[in-house]
């Protein structure tokens, strides 16, 4: 069988993801630059940020509350817009890059639509990657949170929201 150009790049990438230099590991994320090296450092300013948000959250913030309070404070969303949104603050919290590890596959593509990986790919993770802005423990605590968010009845959470 004649393999196409899309599936030879995709076999490639896959090959290139054993190796620890692979470019894809090195994508840079909010709380990131990348080194003349081509490594993740950690940018100081936003890496504050990132602490921010990790704290807020798990101190019982909802990631409304941290939209809010980052556009009072005038700072800008990883895209540079004056106005945070939700969804972005709640894949900043569920990165694992931030704990120095990278997850590579995460995702694939089918017919040039992107879907979440569920179990149709070998995940690859990369521990100790590159420098942590949190620790693993407030990581954890993060997931914890959200897991328990999740599950709240609808109910509760219109009760317990601020407004």
């Amino acid at each position: 069988m004649n393999k196409t150009k899309s599936e030879y790049i995709t076999e490639g990438l896959r090959k290139s993801f054993q190796d620890t230099s692979c470019k894809m590991a090195n994508r840079i994320c909010y709380g990131y630059t990348v080194a003349k090296n081509g490594e993740l450092v950690i940018n100081p300013t936003e890496a504050e940020i990132v602490r921010f948000i990790f704290a807020s959250y798990n101190k019982g913030d909802s990631l409304g509350k941290i939209a809010k309070q980052l556009g009072a404070k005038q700072i800008l969303s990883p895209t540079g817009k004056s106005k945070w949104n939700r969804e972005a603050i709640s894949k900043l919290l569920s990165n694992e890059k931030y704990v120095g590890n990278v997850m590579l596959q995460k995702t694939h593509s089918f017919c040039g639509i992107q879907f979440e990986n569920e179990g149709e790919l070998a995940k690859v993770l990369m521990k100790n990657h590159h420098p942590a802005i949190i620790s693993l423990d407030e990581f954890a605590k993060t997931h914890q949170l959200k897991s328990e968010r999740a599950k709240a009845p609808k109910e509760e959470l219109i009760m317990t929201a601020t407004f």
